[in-house]
């Protein structure tokens, strides 16, 4: 029987989604309440719009994986902000492929590190890598597959649409939205 490697949780309150409102003092993460009385201050009296991050294809950002736990802030989406320096934004379906070359550019995703709580990650596992590193190893013949309703926008920064349309494992139901 196979044994799949994991990512080990930390234990604790959940981290806080950051960079769409306030924020503390020594660049401290903002608390769910500065955040909301931050935002309070940003919209119209009796406005209950719900802020969302967006997908590459314009839609709600979906969740892109929770097994392991996934995203910089470990909520199981591609969510950015300041403090991810590294835009974890690609919602990725490593391959083995994908996995050889991250370790040949110096991001081993495939050796356990126990004492930081990483178990590793084998084929098939859904994680958010950062734009660059797809990037890279899509111009090398190495990318890995890509949910493109769980991909952030500002994969767009560094990353062309066409490149991930090319390896999308995920398919809108009205394919207009792939629009060019």
């Amino acid at each position: 029987m196979a044994v799949r490697a994991r990512v080990i949780r930390p234990t604790g309150p959940p981290p806080v989604r950051v960079g769409r409102v306030g924020g503390g003092e020594r660049g401290d993460p903002p608390n769910a309440a500065s955040g909301v009385r931050a935002l309070a201050g940003l919209l119209p009296a009796g406005d209950t719009a719900e802020v969302t991050e967006r997908n590459v294809l314009g839609g709600e950002l979906e969740p892109c994986g929770t097994d392991p736990m996934t995203g910089f802030y470990r909520d199981g989406c591609c969510s950015t902000g300041p403090q991810d320096v590294g835009s974890h934004t690609i919602c990725a379906v490593v391959t083995e492929e994908f996995l050889a070359h991250q370790r040949s550019i110096g991001n081993d995703l495939v050796t356990p590190m126990p004492p930081t709580g990483f178990l590793a990650f084998v084929p098939g596992d859904r994680w958010c890598v950062t734009a660059v590193n797809w990037w890279r190893a899509h111009l090398d013949g190495a990318a890995a597959h890509v949910v493109l309703a769980s991909t952030h926008e500002r994969a767009l920064e560094v990353v062309p649409l066409e490149a991930l349309r090319e390896h999308a494992v995920d398919v809108p139901p009205d394919l207009s939205t792939l629009g060019s």
